[in-house]
């Protein structure tokens, strides 16, 4: 199938476009992603926990602490009432972001290195 040109003055014919079918490379090879299947699905579940403010803000405070964090101590710290405190802290802590431990009826959160590094990261931004 050739396709037409025209304009006011002339007609030209034009050749036709490559037939291509679907998933054929078009212009050349190009490589696959550096980032496998698993690694993107971890990667864009703690972009997601991080994307919220109050959880990282959450993430910042308990990067910077020495001692893992009571619960009790993060609560005030934040306006949120302490159900909405402790799902943001479950959403960190499933991405792989903070852990916890349980003492007693408390329970008490720290950084992981993945937060860490993730939180590093995200200076270049600011």
């Amino acid at each position: 199938m050739y396709l037409l040109e025209w304009s006011m003055t002339d007609v030209r014919v034009r050749e036709p476009l490559p037939l291509r079918h679907k998933n054929e490379p078009c212009c050349g090879v190009v490589g696959a992603p550096s980032l496998s299947t698993g690694q993107t699905a971890t990667l864009a579940e703690r972009l997601k926990a991080i994307a919220d403010p109050t959880r990282l803000r959450m993430l910042d405070l308990l990067a910077q602490q020495p001692e893992p964090l009571c619960v009790c101590d993060i609560t005030p710290l934040f306006p949120q009432n302490q159900p909405t405190i402790s799902h943001h802290l479950r959403l960190l802590r499933e991405a792989g972001l903070i852990d916890t431990e349980k003492r007693g009826i408390w329970a008490h959160y720290w950084a992981t290195d993945a937060g860490r590094s993730a939180l590093a990261a995200l200076q270049v931004l600011t």
